[in-house]
């Protein structure tokens, strides 16, 4: 499947997952002329570290897409409290079905539902539910799966890497979570290359092939 000019969208739980699980992937495919559409559900008011306005995380999402290339018009926050989604789930199913008919993408970009995030699991579930037609790929958040089947590769290169790393950095408010480390991002990368053959790459299962 190539990813020219493709219309794309990437689900992310709560603001930075997108760049995580798949943030080369996207400037690879904005490179290659595809629409990118991102969803957070949640800015996670509840969760921001002390120090920090409690709305810090709307502000660090909107820069950091704004790096991957993804214009304003294509973002869009919910506000799902964290923690709380599985409470939610039919308001989230339905918030979904209504981005399905808005813009009918050709591919989707969600977390594993094997991702053991109570919100990950439950955007997963969901996501698969409204996409039922559309090529799905779900992205890898190692601290957070055990189980993850790397059946499909992005191909990457320095220039990907860079621009992910440098969208990651917008998120100052999350820098000392664990996962959030330069070494971390850019070896998963790099072992996934190797397993790809090429300098760097994002890996996915397989939810849902549409050719």
């Amino acid at each position: 499947m190539n990813l020219d000019k493709k219309k794309v969208l990437v689900l992310a739980p709560h603001t930075d997952d997108g760049e995580f699980g798949c943030g080369g992937t996207i400037v690879k495919l904005i490179e290659a002329r595809s629409e990118v559409h991102y969803v957070a559900f949640s800015s996670c008011r509840a969760s921001v570290p002390a120090g920090f306005p409690d709305d810090v995380l709307i502000h660090e999402v909107k820069a950091a897409t704004k790096i991957l290339g993804i214009p304003p018009t294509r973002l869009y926050i919910l506000d799902y409290p964290v923690r709380q989604f599985a409470h939610h789930r039919q308001d989230i199913l339905e918030d979904l079905v209504k981005y399905q008919r808005l813009l009918n993408p050709d591919l989707v970009f969600l977390p594993s539902v094997n991702d053991l995030h109570q919100d990950h699991h439950t955007v997963a579930m969901e996501g698969i539910r409204a996409f039922k037609q559309t090529t799905i790929l779900a992205y890898e958040m190692p601290w957070n799966n055990i189980i993850f089947s790397t059946q499909a590769y992005v191909k990457l290169e320095q220039r990907h890497m860079n621009i992910k790393l440098e969208a990651l950095k917008e998120y100052k408010s999350q820098a000392a979570r664990p996962y959030a480390s330069r070494e971390l991002v850019c070896g998963l990368a790099k072992a996934r290359g190797v397993s790809a053959g090429a300098d760097y790459a994002e890996a996915f299962e397989v939810v849902r092939l549409t050719l």
